[in-house]
């Protein structure tokens, strides 16, 4: 087998695709993901590809970023890119092992040297019962777990799982309080323009969110808010869209906000978020999710995939737990001390994680020094 790791250009961009169109990948390694986010963020961006006598099997779409010292290539994303999945030709998966993927970490070597670490995280242990072959390489858990359920049986029988006769209470509750604050709807953007205004709802709920959990706002780059906007777009014109927004509106203002992707046999919810207002005790964001669900029982998904996070409304629907994986590959010397300081970061992650008096500790302290920091200085003579 041999590789080869190049500049993305548009030459590298096809032959990605041409893969795409027969492999198996996640949605943060579909050709719409990496092509929107090269054009809208503009990474230092390669492609590493291994080929076999019939052709490519297997293909990294990396960003190359700067961490204090370090150079450090990941998944195109880097922290939007979940369940990752590398796209791989399916007749070569039983194949993969340490030994046949060598030769893409001698290309990435020999094509950028600059390049201390390859960091692959997040990577999801199977898809559709085909086992990850990055997990070929040695792996650590991830600090967060995802959480999904099971759809087998369709939504009656999902229901009957999970407190079914106490969900449709609540739902019948919902309806009538949503339908006497004014008409509500569920809706799916079907356009640019509903695209748009819905995502535009979307940034603002998120940011009012992680403002008050005293947490960075990964969508406040305005580069990939445009990745976004793009992305769903551009799903519009696929015969069936890889990528789909839902939103709940009543009273013609949007009340909660969902960004989905189809991958397999399962519909993952990639992102979501509810407005703070009246209606918030209302719950919007779970009504939304029982329609959700419910439509993916009707198109006959196996899987509704919550993505990664462990929060109680997640918990409401789901029975399996996905432990992703993360793979830290050093390439230099440097790259060796920053892998061990990641994997120990990892530990302690998922150390405070796994105990809730600590996490719920740490949680409130960030929200108080939010509110602290958001006070307006007092005036000085």
């Amino acid at each position: 087998m041999t590789a080869s790791a190049q500049p993305v250009s548009m030459n590298a961009m096809a032959g990605y695709e041409e893969l795409c169109r027969t492999a198996i990948f996640g949605p943060a390694q579909s050709a719409l993901w990496v092509s929107n986010w090269v054009s809208e963020c503009k990474p230092d961006a390669i492609i590493a590809t291994l080929y076999a006598d019939n052709g490519a099997i297997l293909a990294l779409p990396l960003e190359v970023v700067s961490i204090g010292p370090f150079r450090v290539a990941q998944f195109m994303g880097g922290r939007h890119a979940n369940g990752n999945f590398p796209a791989t030709a399916l007749e070569w998966l039983p194949n993969a092992t340490p030994r046949s993927l060598i030769p893409l970490l001698d290309a990435i070597s020999r094509s950028r040297s600059d390049i201390d670490v390859v960091t692959l995280d997040r990577l999801l242990p199977e898809l559709d019962r085909k086992l990850n072959p990055l997990l070929a390489f040695p792996s650590f858990n991830s600090p967060n777990v995802s959480l999904a359920g099971n759809l087998s049986g369709g939504f009656d029988a999902t229901l009957e799982r999970f407190n079914g006769n106490s969900k449709r209470r609540k739902y019948r509750s919902q309806s009538r309080k949503f339908d006497a604050a004014g008409p509500y709807r569920r809706i799916e953007a079907k356009t640019p323009d509903e695209t748009r205004a819905l995502l535009d709802a979307f940034f603002a709920m998120k940011e009012a969110r992680f403002r008050k959990a005293g947490i960075a706002n990964v969508f406040a780059d305005a580069r990939v808010r445009a990745f976004f906007y793009r992305l769903f777009a551009s799903a519009l014109t696929q015969p069936v869209p890889r990528f789909m927004l839902h939103g709940l509106e009543v009273a013609g203002k949007f009340r909660a906000i969902t960004g989905s992707s189809r991958c397999e046999n399962r519909l993952i919810c990639e992102f979501g978020s509810i407005a703070d207002d009246d209606l918030a005790s209302v719950s919007p964001g779970g009504f939304l999710f029982f329609e959700n669900i419910r439509e993916a029982c009707e198109q006959g998904f196996a899987i509704y995939d919550f993505s990664v996070g462990d929060e109680p409304y997640k918990r409401q629907w789901c029975d399996i737990e996905i432990q992703h994986a993360e793979v830290l590959l050093p390439l230099t010397l440097k790259g060796h001390a920053f892998a061990f300081g990641l994997q120990l970061n990892a530990k302690f992650k998922a150390y405070v994680k796994s105990r809730p008096a600590i996490w719920n500790l740490m949680k409130l302290v960030r929200r108080k020094m939010s509110s602290r920091d958001a006070k307006p200085a007092k005036e000085t003579d």
